[in-house]
This record gives structure tokens, sequence and C-alpha cells, in this order.
């Protein structure tokens, strides 16, 4: 019986130690680690903007770190659905539109707090000031430049409230079009192409900076913006702040010490953290699905009434 435990033992033991499925040894973290950038803004601003952060993960994950920047949101959802991806920092929608595709692709795991303690942001519907559009009303049969099909603030949450207010943008804007990010859609309304567009800010302090946070505030900071040349006419409910998310079949151990490098980010360096969140805020929280279920909902709701 002995000899007989003994060989039951040593069996098993073999079993465990070389099971892929039990065991994850080094091999399992990525040779590389690939993080989508997305559209939104010129090339050489972004990998300019984010070498920071990028040169800090090599450094704390002890791998190469490498972005792929892509010329817009539809590009990273498919380089995390393909795989060819590990991670990216995209809005709600944009991880709405993967979970349904296929919801064990990737998960959310992080997002940004606001400096007010909120954890969310806000679609703004913006003019040029000197037009005499002053609210939404007066954009009836007017033009607007939608930033991507894949963006909360851009498309989905405005088309979706103007739904539930009973207006259906077909109908009520005269012209209606993507112009292939937010920093396009504002340049496309301030050269007199659409007469409004939407994109995200945080809601917080004044309007005349550019609030606390955002693309208007961003595109200040570059020079390319002032927002004496703008007016908001429109901002919408609360929006569940984008989540970070990286592929659900990485290394649970692998994914636990990303998040951490992350969350120590802004203590170890500030000027970083602002460069890659657009802005002032109190540092990365935890999120999960739960956080973007409402999304999924309306993106679900956006996508039946686009097939009436």
């Amino acid at each position: 019986m002995y000899i007989k435990n003994c060989l039951i033992f040593l069996i098993f033991s073999f079993f465990i130690i070389t099971s892929p499925s039990v065991v994850f040894s080094n091999d399992d973290r990525p040779k590389e680690f690939k993080i989508g950038l997305a559209g939104g803004e010129n090339e050489a601003d972004r990998l300019k903007n984010y070498e920071c952060w990028r040169a800090y993960l090599e450094k704390k994950l002890k791998m190469p770190v490498k972005f792929y920047p892509a010329s817009d949101v539809a590009g990273i959802i498919h380089g995390l659905l393909g795989k060819t991806l590990d991670y990216a920092s995209v809005g709600p929608s944009a991880y709405a539109a993967m979970y349904i595709d296929n919801p064990k692709a990737v998960e959310p795991i992080l997002t940004v707090k606001e400096s007010d303690g909120s954890n969310g942001y806000k679609s703004a519907m913006y003019v040029r000031k000197d037009s005499n559009i002053y609210s939404l009303e007066d954009m009836r049969g007017k033009s607007i430049a939608w930033s991507d099909p894949n963006t909360t603030s851009g498309y989905l949450v405005p088309s979706y409230e103007l739904h539930q207010r009973g207006i259906n943008p077909s109908t009520f804007f005269s012209r209606t079009g993507f112009a292939g990010g937010h920093e396009q859609a504002i340049i496309a309304v301030l050269n007199n192409q659409y007469d409004a567009g939407a994109t995200w800010v945080s809601g917080v302090g004044p309007v005349e900076e550019g609030y606390t946070r955002g693309v208007f505030k961003n595109m200040i900071k570059k020079g390319l913006l002032n927002m004496d040349e703008l007016r908001v006419i429109w901002l919408s409910g609360f929006i569940m702040n984008g989540p970070h998310v990286i592929r659900r079949d990485l290394p649970k151990d692998f994914k636990e010490e990303l998040i951490n490098h992350n969350l120590n980010l802004q203590k170890e360096d500030k000027q970083c953290f602002k460069e890659i969140t657009f802005g002032e805020s109190q540092g990365f929280i935890k999120v999960s699905h739960q956080n973007y279920e409402n999304i999924v909902e309306i993106r679900n709701f956006i996508r039946n009434q686009r097939r009436r």
C-alpha cells in the first residue's frame, strides 16, 4: 500500500509540474507588451506625450513595451479582439463594442478619478462663438460633426440622449458626418465645415479654460485652440470614465503587477500621469465590467436604431 501511495503521489506531482493549465511560469508573460494608441491627435504628438509612460512600464515590467498607434478607434478594437494588441486606454463605447463582440476578449481594469472626486465625465456639444446657436433647439436643421462611430462622448451618448428626448438625430440635423477623431471634429467646426461637434470634458472647472480635463484642455495646451472661439451649448449626463483594458487571457499575476505599477504612476511621476490623462485628476482607480454595463445597453440601443 505504501509503495502504491508513493507512486500515486509521484504521478500527481509530475502532472502538476508539467501541466500548463495549472502552473504559470515566466514563459506565460508576453515577450513584448503591445499597447494600442487610438487616434484623435497626430501620431507624433501621441507618441511624444505617452513616451514617459512607455519607458516607465518598460522599466517596471522588465520587458519591451511598444506603442502601436491606430488611425481610429476601430483599429484598437480590431487589434485587441485579434490579439495583436495587449492593452489600450479606450472610451466606454469602444469597450462595449468589444464586449458585445466577444465578452471574453478583454477586461476593464483601471480608470481615472477626477479632481473633484467623481469617476466620470460629460459629452459637450459645441459651436463657434460667432454663430447664432445658443441651445440644443437652435441646432434644428444645422449640421454636426460626430467624432468617431466608436466614441462615447463624440457620438454614442449624445445620440442616445437625443433619442431619450424624442429627437431623431437623422432628421433633426440637416447633415451629420464622422470627422475621424475629437480634434478633427473641433477643427472642422472652426473651419466652418460643420455647425457643431461633440467631445469629452470633465465638466469640472471653468469652461473658459477648457475645464480641468478633456480634449479642449489638451488642445489649449498644445496651442491649437482658444476657448474664445467656441461656445458649449449642451452637456450630457454623467458618463463613467473610459477604462484601461487588457487581454483577459494574459496571466493573472502579470495583470496584477501591471495594475499596481499604473496605480503608482501618479506618485512616481505626476507630470507623466497628467500627460497621458489629459489634465488634472486624482489618479487611477480599479474598475470592472459592472461599471460599464449601462454603456453596453446604450450601444445595443443605438445599434438597433440604426438598423431601422
